[in-house]
């Protein structure tokens, strides 16, 4: 997801929750005994009417014997009737939230399916991708031009599902039915094509664990073209759907996708779905990390719809959404948070995948230059976790403070092939998981040898950006911290007459002999420097 400051559905102020939140946010006794195992989605969607209707067959394993299960459904889509082997089942409606009465007992290790029937006019999205549902759009030749997006609202939104990022079904076939003239790209790999007449109906199967948000359906008047990557993992299929008109643009400008590959191999490890090939898919809204189905709408310009967000001009040597957006594929795709509170493991780090992409073609210096000058984006009014339980993320500073706090934890490893090793372990020893924060946080403590409690407590969860305060006086350099939790002494290095030296805070003040001239504290971390009196 990018960020963007505007009034929407996602990252909104919120401190007030519902019972709704709290079925939507939580992992509740009708979720918890049974384990999502494969969703059929198949639907038909109709752009005259902006209607859509069809069914989900939802498989599980059953973890306890219990006999009521909670699936998500939004207003004001209407579930229609919910049925297994055959037989109807009884639901409560309760919100979003709906309770499905199970007849047949229910035993430890079974393996079954129950069958979702619905129908209506899904909410229409008011600014896609930050207040989502569907974009019902016409191309420039008067052609619908459709697609979904539904990150923080849910994929609740518009397909009925378990809609908590915790549990994620291991593979899935998503159906569409749609008018002849248009075509549907969904994630993973187009297993058929039917021809029905007026209407044709494709059928795209997803091989890896997907997370709810990450399933889309895109509608146009699309072609494609292709090439093979020669990746970490063999060939990988690098796919893109693109409006008619747009083709030959396409083909120059996303050249950036086979550089984002190469970049992020490099520092992540390989991309984590191989089986179900990459895609970038243009869509009437700005962007979203759909997995294997990645949407751009960044109009063919560098940086961000033609703007630089560092204001460094290195923000304009790729295409923003290209980069971003991919960037996901590792973190929100193949990690994912298990709970919407800890969703800056999704933007902190793929903010911070755009700096190392510059690091990668470019140098340190450059990222630098670039994550540096993102930190006018930050506002530091509400901390980057958000209240767990209720479906509610932190602040909109996961992106840009989560970048400069990874980019400082970097100067504190202060061992480049460590750091992209830590990295691209994440990748692997969390590979295709859902996560907490503290299962990312003893990982970095664990793989730097360093208690980085306080650090993250400062970061994450605290809207005060440490301040260095100094002084120098008779040959003396007095220093300490100001605005600090309990226990953060971040060591720093500094720079005397040119020469760099580390030194080691903390809340008390503390003294070194000091015959230098010049003095200045390294840029690349994220503190603020005082010299006092």
């Amino acid at each position: 997801m990018i960020f963007f400051s505007a009034e929407a559905q996602l990252l909104k102020d919120k401190s007030q929750f519902t019972r709704q939140d709290t079925l939507r946010g939580s992992i509740t006794p009708e979720r918890e005994w049974w384990d999502l195992t494969y969703y059929h989605l198949d639907i038909e969607v109709s752009p005259d009417e902006k209607f859509i209707s069809g069914k989900n067959t939802i498989h599980y394993k059953v973890l306890k014997s219990k006999q009521v299960m909670q699936i998500d459904l939004q207003d004001p889509m209407q579930m229609l009737k919910v049925t297994q082997n055959g037989q109807n089942l009884d639901i409560v409606h309760d919100g979003n939230a709906h309770f499905i009465s199970l007849n047949k007992p229910q035993n430890i290790g079974d393996y079954n399916s129950i069958v979702v029937h619905y129908k209506g006019y899904p909410r229409e999205a008011k600014r896609a991708p930050w207040d989502g549902g569907f974009s019902w759009k016409k191309d420039n030749n008067g052609k619908h031009f459709i697609a979904t997006s539904c990150q923080g609202l849910g994929a609740s939104v518009w397909w009925p599902n378990k809609d908590h990022m915790y549990d994620e079904a291991d593979s899935m076939l998503i159906s569409v039915t749609n008018p002849k003239g248009l075509m549907n790209v969904s994630n993973g790999r187009l297993r058929k094509l039917e021809d029905l007449g007026a209407k044709v109906k494709s059928h795209w199967f997803v091989s890896n664990p997907i997370n709810n948000y990450g399933v889309n359906v895109n509608i146009g008047d699309y072609v494609n073209f292709s090439e093979e990557y020669n990746g970490e993992k063999g060939k990988l299929d690098m796919d893109y759907w693109v409006l008619s008109y747009n083709l030959e643009k396409a083909k120059k400008h996303f050249k950036d996708a086979p550089k984002m590959m190469k970049a992020f191999e490099h520092w992540f490890g390989p991309y984590p779905f191989y089986e179900d090939s990459f895609k970038l898919v243009e869509v009437p809204y700005l962007g979203m990390e759909h997995q294997s189905s990645v949407t751009y709408g960044n109009k063919y310009k560098k940086g961000y719809l033609g703007s630089d967000l560092s204001s460094t001009g290195w923000g304009l040597k790729f295409d923003f959404i290209i980069i971003h957006e991919a960037g996901h594929e590792w973190f929100a795709n193949n990690i994912t948070n298990k709970d919407a509170a800890d969703m800056w493991i999704h933007e902190g780090f793929t903010a911070y995948s755009e700096n190392l992409f510059l690091d990668y073609y470019y140098g340190k210096k450059a990222s630098a230059d670039y994550v540096i000058g993102t930190r006018d984006n930050i506002n530091n009014r509400k901390p980057i976790i958000g209240p767990y339980g209720v479906n509610k993320e932190g602040s909109g500073d996961m992106y840009y403070k989560g970048a400069n706090m990874l980019h400082t934890l970097r100067q504190l490893v202060k061992d480049d092939e460590l750091w992209r090793e830590i990295l691209r372990g994440l990748n692997s020893d969390f590979y295709h998981q859902t996560v907490t924060t503290k299962q990312i946080e003893d990982y970095f403590s664990k793989k730097t040898k360093k208690d980085l409690t306080a650090f993250f407590n400062q970061y994450l969860r605290d809207i005060r950006i440490p301040k260095f305060e100094y002084k120098i006086s008779d040959d003396v350099l007095s220093f300490r911290y100001v605005n600090i939790v309990d226990g953060f002494d971040m060591p720093i290095e500094v720079e005397i007459d040119g020469k760099t030296k580390w030194i080691f805070p903390n809340s008390e003040w503390k003294s070194i002999p000091y015959q230098g001239k010049t003095f200045e504290v390294d840029r690349d971390y994220y503190v603020y420097a005082k010299q006092v009196n």
